[in-house]
């Protein structure tokens, strides 16, 4: 499944609504942990085709950010059903990504 940015206005429909699992992003351009974490998560979007994988640039949705209270980038979030079921800081390896979102 293709990776989606999202913005305020389309987070609800696309995070909080979706019954499936989801995972966020939250990362910012300047941000070079997060530019080596981008590849990684494009491609567990590609195989995990059960997953809905999303963007969040912190810089343009400082909303977003604060509502989840990202402290530092790249944070990846899993939601279920509306509600977060788990966390990562920091980069991480595919395989602990896809043991994030298969808990």
């Amino acid at each position: 499944m293709a990776v989606m940015n999202v913005t305020k206005d389309n987070f609800d429909k696309e995070v909080l609504e979706n019954k499936g699992v989801v995972l966020i992003d939250f990362w910012a351009a300047w941000c070079g942990p997060c530019r080596m974490l981008s590849p990684v998560v494009d491609e567990v979007a590609a195989e995990e085709t059960e997953v809905k994988v999303v963007k969040v640039n912190v810089d343009e949705q400082s909303d977003l950010a604060e509502q989840f209270r990202v402290m530092s980038i790249p944070t990846l979030v899993v939601m279920q059903e509306g509600k977060e079921i788990d966390r990562s800081l920091g980069v991480i390896p595919k395989s602990a990504i896809q043991n994030l979102i298969h808990r």
